[in-house]
């Protein structure tokens, strides 16, 4: 089957459409033939599939071990491996993010069918969050490294949902390193004051979203879309009025690796309050908790 794929580059930066397989037919040998065109180009897009819920979880599985939505309550379907989202005139992730990432251990990869779809509009852009961090000046590629962030479920409603990544990640398997902020789930960079976090984080943000880095695709029901998670994020285009429907599997299973430990401790005022000690009071709140975590496993290990 694998050697009737064939891949069409989308842009310069990442993304490919693939044609000659059958999702629903693929076997380890064509899963690890698929995981090599992902590394390579970030984002996959497979028109004309047409999965079967079944289909698609076995096809997920293939990639690791798969989880619904922590916090979305599926909208018809009833599974627990399957994020299902259907929108119409808004309700969808128009800010860009990778998926989950308040968790300690967020999404590794995320493989969506478009069951249903405008005829025009809510097309996804990926970005390419490799070519993002590579293209900054080295002085703050080094600043970025040596920091960390705080993420959390806040639009979910679920703001007390935090973790800390670094702003910097190394990918597991290329070993090129990536930003991993976003402007959904990131709230802080954990070691610089609030003023000087918005200043980085807002540079960040809007930076990797640059055009140059960005692939934009137009839906056709039952195309499914894989792509990396720890290097890329994407964006759904808030322009539609007619019905779009999804099916999500997300493939978890990874914890963010840095290029080494936070370089400086965290900015987070417990003494001296003043009127702006309220911008750490979230940060103040996850390291208290993290101090907490940390004495009680240190006391069940000497127990």
């Amino acid at each position: 089957m694998t050697e009737k794929m064939e891949v069409t580059r989308l842009s310069a930066s990442l993304g490919a459409e693939v044609r000659g397989i059958a999702l629903g037919e693929v076997g380890p040998a064509e899963a690890e033939a698929v995981r090599g065109l992902l590394h390579e180009h970030l984002v996959l897009l497979f028109p004309e599939q047409h999965p079967s819920v079944e289909e698609h979880v076995a096809f997920g599985r293939h990639f690791g071990e798969l989880e619904g939505h922590p916090n979305l309550q599926n909208a018809f379907l009833e599974h627990d491996e399957i994020f299902e989202l259907a929108a119409s005139k808004g309700g969808i992730a128009d800010e860009w993010h990778s998926d989950i990432t308040f968790r300690d251990e967020p999404s590794v990869l995320s493989i969506l069918h478009m069951l249903k779809c405008p005829d025009v509009g809510g097309d996804t852009l990926w970005a390419n969050m490799y070519r993002a961090y590579e293209a900054l000046s080295a002085p703050l590629q080094e600043l970025c490294e040596g920091l960390t962030a705080l993420h959390d479920a806040a639009p979910h409603g679920k703001p007390e949902d935090m973790s800390v990544h670094p702003v910097v990640r190394v990918h597991p398997v290329t070993g090129r390193k990536s930003l991993f902020v976003n402007e959904h789930f990131t709230r802080r960079i954990v070691e610089l004051s609030h003023r000087e976090s918005e200043l980085l984080l807002g540079y960040l943000t809007r930076w990797l979203a640059s055009a140059r880095f960005t692939v934009r695709y137009r839906w056709r029901p039952g195309t499914v879309a894989m792509w990396d998670n720890r290097c890329t994020q994407h964006f759904v285009l808030n322009d539609f009025d007619a019905e779009r429907v999804i099916q999500r599997v997300t493939v978890m299973g990874d914890r963010p690796e840095g290029v080494g430990p936070p370089r400086w401790a965290p900015y987070a005022r417990a003494e001296n309050p003043a009127a702006t000690s309220r911008y750490d009071l979230q940060l103040n709140r996850f390291l208290g908790r993290r101090a907490t975590t940390l004495e009680s496993n240190r006391k069940r290990e000497d127990a």
